[in-house]
């Protein structure tokens, strides 16, 4: 398996877009019966978003899921 060596930009973007992940997945993962998901703070899009952009990886998908699948591989 390949290691991708990321750079201290690239991995805060792929930390941050965990993240967003994380809490949209325990937004949608509420026991029955509790309220519908919640609105994700605007700070946790704003954080995946800058992160994304100071890593130079704004509208480039292809490059930063490979990074986050070489990265974090699927559980």
């Amino acid at each position: 398996m390949h290691t991708a060596v990321l750079t201290d930009r690239e991995r805060t973007a792929v930390q941050a877009y965990l993240r967003l992940l994380h809490t949209v997945r325990a937004a949608f993962d509420a026991p029955p019966g509790s309220p519908g998901p919640v609105v994700l703070p605007p700070a946790v899009l704003a954080e995946a978003d800058g992160a994304l952009t100071r890593a130079g990886l704004a509208g480039n998908e292809e490059e930063f899921f490979r990074l986050v699948r070489e990265w974090c591989p699927r559980e």
